[in-house]
């Protein structure tokens, strides 16, 4: 039974990862491309270490899984804000079709 709840939510993990691939290639511009890929690859990597905790026969492996987890939850969205942070700063235009800039919105 593990190895069956194991391996499903593996896939679902993979199929996250895949969707955050495919949203790297399709969106239009860097902001796009960071939301859909930080969004879509966190999830998927975090099911996939939720099924390797799942699978997992010792606690050790438990334990390294939860903790990868962990850091994969604090560490990419805030990798994120700030490539998304820098690349505003620096002068990387919004998309042509962008119906808000919030950021800018803010400063003023």
């Amino acid at each position: 039974m593990n190895n069956t709840a194991g391996i499903l939510i593996i896939s679902i993990g993979v199929l996250f990862d895949l969707i955050g691939c495919i949203g790297l290639i399709r969106m239009p511009d860097i902001y796009n491309r960071l939301q859909a890929s930080t969004k879509c690859v966190t999830l998927g990597t975090c099911m996939i270490l939720l099924g390797a905790m799942v699978m997992a026969a010792t606690t050790a492996a438990v334990w390294k899984s939860a903790l990868c987890l962990l850091f994969i939850v604090i560490t990419a969205p805030t990798a994120a804000h700030s490539l998304a942070r820098g690349a505003y700063r620096s002068g990387v235009k919004l998309w042509s079709k962008s119906v808000a800039d919030q950021y800018a919105e803010d400063q003023s």
